[in-house]
């Protein structure tokens, strides 16, 4: 059930060069497990506000994943997710960006995309659709962390996870 405290998103950009300054706006000072308790709660608790289930995901870059983060929001999420998830996962990973820049670079066409990292059976690892962000510290030019939401509408899943990440950064720049 949706609180009262419900805040609507912003509307995610359809601009490359807007997405890539979203995915760098907001590095981390650092990236523990700390940290990424703090991210994972306040998606949480502002997923919680939304009438539809998500999950949420925050691990290492590193294969295997060191998973720092991994909760649903309410009733409803499924086994699908989590293969959204690590769909979504691999695709930051691999390509060190957010997917629905991904999403926007490729007119959401996976077939084009399927094309570009060697044929269906390959492009089935991941995903283009929004949701997978790359966390960056500062100072590291690479991802370090990977953070997903899965189950709002995939520009949803984005930006819930573009404002969340900034709020975090903003309360530890204040500390």
């Amino acid at each position: 059930m949706a609180s009262s405290t419900f805040k609507p998103l912003g509307e995610a950009p359809r601009d490359i060069d807007a997405i890539i300054a979203q995915e760098r706006a907001s590095p981390l000072p650092a990236f523990n497990a700390r940290i990424a308790y703090r991210l994972g709660t306040a998606l949480h608790t502002r997923l919680l506000t939304f009438p539809a289930p998500a999950c949420i995901h925050i691990s290492t870059v590193t294969t295997p994943p060191h998973v720092l983060y991994h909760a649903v929001t309410n009733d409803g999420t499924a086994l699908d997710n989590d293969f959204w998830i690590a769909r979504k996962r691999n695709s930051v990973i691999r390509f060190g960006a957010s997917t629905w820049r991904l999403h926007v670079k490729h007119d959401g066409d996976e077939k084009a995309f399927a094309g570009k990292v060697g044929g269906e059976a390959k492009a089935a690892e991941y995903a283009i659709h929004g949701g997978g962000m790359p966390i960056f510290v500062k100072g590291v030019e690479w991802p370090v962390g990977v953070v997903v939401v899965s189950g709002l509408k995939q520009w949803d899943d984005h930006m819930v996870v573009v404002e969340e990440l900034a709020g975090v950064c903003r309360a530890l720049e204040e500390e």
